[in-house]
């Protein structure tokens, strides 16, 4: 198989998990180009395992110059598989296809906004050129099936992108007291770039349930945690105190591997959540909310919790059940690690990529 990739490789910390990906299906004598930004973070390693890296990648939708540029490559490299991971790189790599045998695979990672109504759908994923879509979890297969109404639905897949937990053996935990959290307190993190769907506001509405003799203290990892909308509900918390905002930080991992638990209190949208195997793999007790996206992940009462989304008192109440059972908050980290290495480990992910694509080839 002849396949090139193009997506956005930037940031090697939130990327590692696609491109190791396609490392591995090198290895398994996968032909693999990948066309990403000349700055991408991941670009060195990529070389260095054998891989081709092509330094270009469109910075508009639908750019004349990036179009042919692509068709270009798709032409001199005789290419068998195209495989697009973002919406600058659907919208120039579909007309890039036009008129040749390459079979078109686009990725989708978010649950919801692709509407047979909408024209610009036509574009992306309900294109009658796309041949293949894996989609990261049921949910969002399950969308887009929704929505094709025309075409084959079986071209959407759900495949996860796979974690391996030796990829943070290495992390440390951040001591915590440089977030001005005292030693000895229960700790939980969250870390999430504010959005909507999300769900910060029920998480922060929970605090305001957790009885304040206790040393419960939550960190809020990642941006626009700080909104006007927010800053009220925290105040008016009783805990305001324990709650703790680093903001967006690199050190994100040492910060979640030091912490108690794990807390993802999405209301909406979400597939499987990066930040949240990325916990489960460092050994971290989770505790999450029953949205379809991450349904499966985290066994109830196995190897975490599970509560009703936009329910502030049932988060408020897993919260203090973790702090008041500390060895049974330590076993679900043990077990949901490896329940990673089990079920969503990147070994599958490769499988199933691998057979997707031999399929389509077939």
């Amino acid at each position: 198989m002849n396949l090139l990739v193009i997506s956005n490789y930037r940031d090697p910390v939130s990327t590692r998990p696609e491109a190791e990906l396609f490392i591995r299906l090198h290895r398994q004598g996968v032909r693999v180009t990948i066309m990403t930004y000349p700055d991408a973070g991941y670009i060195h390693r990529f070389r260095e395992m054998g891989l081709r890296v092509i330094p270009f990648h469109p910075e508009k939708k639908r750019h004349g110059p990036s179009i042919q540029r692509i068709r270009q490559e798709l032409i001199e490299g005789k290419y068998d598989l195209l495989h697009l991971f973002n919406s600058k790189a659907i919208t120039n790599g579909i007309p890039a296809a036009k008129g040749l045998s390459v079979k078109v695979i686009l990725y989708r990672g978010y649950t919801g906004n692709i509407h047979w109504y909408d024209p610009t759908a036509y574009w992306k994923y309900l294109h009658p050129r796309v041949d293949g879509i894996m989609c990261l979890a049921d949910s969002v297969r399950e969308h887009i099936q929704g929505n094709m109404f025309f075409g084959d639905k079986n071209k959407a897949v759900t495949i996860n992108k796979g974690h391996d937990p030796d990829w943070y053996a290495s992390i440390e935990p951040l001591d915590l007291t440089e977030l001005g959290i005292p030693r000895g307190a229960f700790t939980l993190a969250c870390v999430a770039n504010n959005r909507r769907m999300k769900g910060i506001p029920y998480l922060l509405e929970a605090t305001h349930r957790i009885p304040v003799e206790l040393p419960i203290h939550l960190i809020l990892v990642g941006n626009g945690m700080d909104i006007p909308p927010l800053r009220k509900i925290r105040q008016r918390s009783p805990n305001r105190a324990k709650i703790h905002l680093p903001g967006f930080r690199k050190d994100a991992l040492q910060i979640v591997k030091a912490a108690d638990a794990f807390v993802l209190p999405s209301i909406k949208g979400e597939a499987t959540t990066k930040a949240l195997l990325e916990a489960m793999s460092l050994g971290v007790a989770p505790i999450i909310t029953d949205i379809s996206g991450n349904r499966g992940v985290v066994l109830q009462q196995e190897n975490g919790l599970v509560v009703p989304a936009r329910d502030p008192a049932q988060l408020a109440r897993a919260m203090v059940y973790l702090y008041e059972h500390p060895e049974l908050c330590r076993e679900y980290g043990e077990k949901a690690s490896e329940h990673i290495r089990r079920r969503f480990h990147i070994d599958r992910t490769v499988s199933e990529l691998k057979s997707f694509y031999e399929a389509l080839l077939r």
